[in-house]
């Protein structure tokens, strides 16, 4: 988050070959604003749009970029943030925000939706609750439940497998800006995009959630966004400097930030997928790859 025609480039058809391709694909027009992405075990693509009412696909092997959610019904202004494939189930997560009407200033009733990602039919929709909230990322636990960020309230949900709705997993003052969420080794991480600071979320023996740690990184990071998880380390990306980093966690609750693209323009997603790196480039328009550093 920040404070059909098609143009892909050929690179697409490459990206899962050895070593990896870079490739750009523009997403609908250099508007479209794509928020978050995700790719699903068999190489599609998805990409949610902070502009207009549709999470996109491309399949793997082609260039066509097509509309597989379509929530124009959802009311003017509808749009999404977050998306995550969850293969286990073959469930594509999605963030939907839509503006409430007629309201000063701009409140949003949000959604977590997971849709059959072979036919794109809906399996579930909860709606965060209050009059105000922000759906803003997804992440799957070792749980395998569904962990949602909501930002507007600094909370952070727990939709446990097989269950219809979610409940309150985390309140806290340090979710204040919440944006991106992961897990990475069993631990949940997360970061501010107000206050560019990670934390890591602690859990006692009782399998209750703790007050959380920040992760104090040793280089300077602006606007820090989407997260995930590979190889052992953190990606995040930097929606206020146009990067992506990795972040290399050290004794001590520190982290080491090793930058692996720049001259972006504002990235707010990031997504590993094998010897890939896909970034949502937000102010191109651009769903944009990267080779997996080694």
């Amino acid at each position: 988050m920040i404070r059909t025609k098609s143009l892909a480039v050929a690179g697409w058809l490459a990206v899962s070959a050895t070593p990896a391709l870079s490739a750009e694909i523009l997403i609908h027009d250099a508007k479209s604003q794509p928020e978050s992405l995700t790719v699903a075990a068999n190489g599609d693509l998805f990409v949610g749009s902070a502009s207009t009412p549709f999470v996109y696909r491309i399949k793997k092997g082609t260039t066509a970029v097509e509309p597989f959610v379509d929530a124009t019904a959802e009311g003017p202004g509808t749009f999404f943030f977050g998306q995550l494939a969850d293969n286990a189930t073959n469930t594509l997560w999605t963030c939907q925000l839509t503006p409430v009407p007629s309201v000063t200033p701009v409140q949003r009733h949000t959604a977590l939706r997971g849709f059959d990602m072979a036919t794109g039919k809906e399996k579930l929709r909860w709606n965060l609750p209050g009059d105000n909230t922000t759906c803003n990322d997804i992440a799957i636990g070792p749980d395998k439940a569904v962990y949602v960020s909501d930002t507007a309230n600094a909370r952070i949900y727990r939709l446990a497998p097989g269950a219809t709705s979610a409940e309150l997993y985390l309140e806290h003052r340090n979710l204040t800006g919440i944006d991106g969420l992961t897990f990475l080794n069993g631990t949940l991480y997360f970061n501010s995009v107000f206050f560019n600071t990670l934390y890591r979320v602690p859990v006692g023996a009782d399998g209750k959630p703790g007050t959380p740690v920040q992760i104090w990184m040793d280089a300077p990071v602006k606007g820090i966004d989407g997260i995930r998880a590979s190889n052992g380390k953190l990606l995040q990306a930097e929606n206020g400097s146009g990067k992506v980093h990795s972040l290399t966690l050290m004794d001590g609750d520190r982290a080491h930030v090793t930058v692996l693209k720049d001259g972006l323009d504002t990235p707010t997603g990031v997504e590993p997928a094998g010897d890939t790196i896909w970034i949502a480039n937000r102010g191109a328009g651009q769903a944009v790859s990267i080779p997996m550093p080694r």
